[in-house]
This record gives C-alpha cells, structure tokens and sequence, in this order.
C-alpha cells in the first residue's frame, strides 16, 4: 500500500514543486532502538542527553535501492570506527547492525529509500566528561527520492562559495560523521539557500576546495580527466570511491590532488558524489559556469545501473490513487 509519505515524495520527484512533508517524529511505523523495534512516534529522547548537548553522536546515511542497502558493510565499517575515534563503544558488533538495518528496511517495507543509523550518549552525566554514560543506537528507515530538485538536477545545481572553512585535521576527528561536524555545514547550506543556491563550495584550512556541506566533488577538464581534492581533512566519501572505480574502469584519468579555488574557472564540468546526493551535475560555482558533459551524465547513469539491480519503475498518480508501470 502506498501511503501518503509516499505520494507526497512522489509528487516532489516527478513534478519537482517544494511541498509540505509530515514532519519526522509524526511519522508511523517502526525503528529499531537499541535492539528493539519501538513505535515510531513513541520513541523518546531525554532532553539531557550528552549527545544533543556536547555533539557526542555519530551516524551513518545509506540508501536502499528495489530493496536492497547499497554498501552496508561499508557504511557499517564506517560507523564502527566514526564511533571509535570518538571515544564510543557501540554495544553490537558489525553483524548486529548490518542484521538490524535489513529487518528494519523490510518491516519498513522501504523499497527506494534512506536509512539512518546512528549512535549517542544518553543522559546519565551532563558534563564535558561522559565516561559513564549509555551509549544508545538507534536504526530508522524511509521512503526518499532525489536530495537535489529532479529539475535541477538535470540541469546542473549551483552553488555558493561559503565562508566558512573545513578545519585543520588536528582540531577534530575529521575523518568521522560526527554530528558536530556537520553545525558549519548547516550554516553554510542556510546561507547558499537564502542566497538561492542549492548548495555550497566549502574550502579547508589552507583555502584549497575540499568538498559541498554534504557530499564529494569532482571537475572535468579539456582533456575529459577528473579531477577531485584529497580528503585529508573532510570524509573520503563512499560513493567517491565508488565513482572513482567507475572511472577508471572506463580509462578516466583520476587525478586526486590540491585543488586551488584560482583553478575553478578552467574546468568544463563539475559534478558533486554521495549517498544523498548519488552523482549530481553542477551548472554554476559562485561566477564560475560549467557544461552538464556527456561525461558527467555516462559516470550517472553508469552509477545508477550499479546500485539499481532490478527493473524500475515509472508511477502515475491519480488523485488517491497511485499506478505502478515496469520498464525496463
């Protein structure tokens, strides 16, 4: 049965319009919550909890694609050592998780959508210090279309430069996906927003390009190489990896290298990578404009033959009523 979560996320993929969506803790069904699956709306979080107050929280975001996780054991791995560097012990091992993202995707009955694993201390101590608290891990899981507007997706997204810079690799865990870590990127995506950008180029220390608030990305130059900054200061990402694979086995020259911003205004192409973001063309960086390359659309639909394993689907929307067609 197609809820109304569903057409709602249907509506914006097809038809591109911003819309209303029910808020997250409205939402009906299951999350798995310290090895229980717990109802949705009765899920609670004590207001004094460590992680809300000092950013002791670690996640994960995967996608589910015709019902299946997309680099579990990757995106699992991750989380382990995210929670490692953070000083957390998460109280399940690698195939508890790995078992309790599936269970929860098909209670869910989720068949192209998000999941969100994530790990927090909880309210036993409200200092710096947090020795002695309860480290509680929670699974959920949703339907989700496309991050970026499908229109605008097409036609390449633009972004902003943000003033805000990615710290130096010895003042935080910089390879994790610590929450806190994500507090200038919300500031910076506000401020691309408002400024009726999509998203935004963050820089790091040294003021070289190093990625947009939530995913990788990539330039293509004259000779159709790519080019994509060295992650060692923000996270080397998973679907960068994977598109860099793809590259190379079509005989795409990588080069991962410093990237100045001076650089910016002698590439053709430009394209973002990530979980949400999946491979997502780039029209415009501040006054610098790029070409939506053949390219950039091979490696996109190279990327989405890789993770979508079954036939599609094409779905109409008939007033209340929701037809599903096959294609293939």
């Amino acid at each position: 049965m197609v809820s109304y979560i569903d057409i709602l996320y249907i509506q914006r993929y097809f038809f591109g319009k911003k819309i209303l969506m029910i808020p997250y803790d409205k939402r009906e069904g299951k999350i798995w919550y310290n090895n229980s699956l717990e109802n949705w709306q009765d899920i609670k979080l004590h207001v004094l909890s460590h992680g809300l107050h000092y950013g002791s929280c670690v996640f994960e975001g995967l996608r589910v694609y015709d019902e299946e996780i997309f680099k579990l054991e990757e995106h699992t791995d991750r989380l382990f050592h995210s929670a490692k560097r953070m000083d957390i012990k998460i109280p399940y091992s690698k195939d508890e998780i790995n078992n309790a993202s599936k269970k929860i995707v098909s209670v869910q009955k989720v068949q192209n959508g998000y999941v969100r694993p994530f790990v927090w201390r909880g309210s036993e101590m409200m200092a710096v210090s947090a020795q002695n608290t309860k480290i509680h891990v929670a699974i959920a899981t949703w339907e989700w279309g496309t991050y970026f507007d499908q229109k605008l997706k097409l036609e390449g997204i633009k972004l902003n430069i943000s003033k805000w810079k990615r710290p130096a690799p010895d003042t935080i865990p910089w390879d994790t996906k610590a929450s806190g870590l994500y507090m200038i990127c919300t500031l910076s995506k506000h401020e691309a927003e408002r400024q009726g950008y999509s998203d935004s180029l963050m820089l790091d220390h040294q003021g070289n390009v190093a990625e947009a608030t939530g995913a990788n990305i990539f330039f293509k130059d004259k000779n159709n190489d790519l080019h994509t900054p060295i992650p060692d200061s923000f996270l080397d990402g998973i679907t960068r990896r994977t598109v860099i694979e793809i590259a190379k086995s079509k005989n795409i020259n990588v080069h991962e290298r410093k990237i100045s911003p001076n650089e910016l205004s002698g590439f053709e192409g430009c394209f973002l990578t990530g979980t949400a973001a999946e491979v997502t063309p780039v029209s415009k960086i501040a006054d610098h404009n790029y070409k939506v390359c053949e390219i950039i659309l091979d490696l996109s639909k190279s990327y989405e033959k890789l993770v979508r394993k079954k036939k599609g689907c094409l779905i109409f929307i008939i007033f209340r009523n929701c037809v599903i067609y096959p294609f293939s």
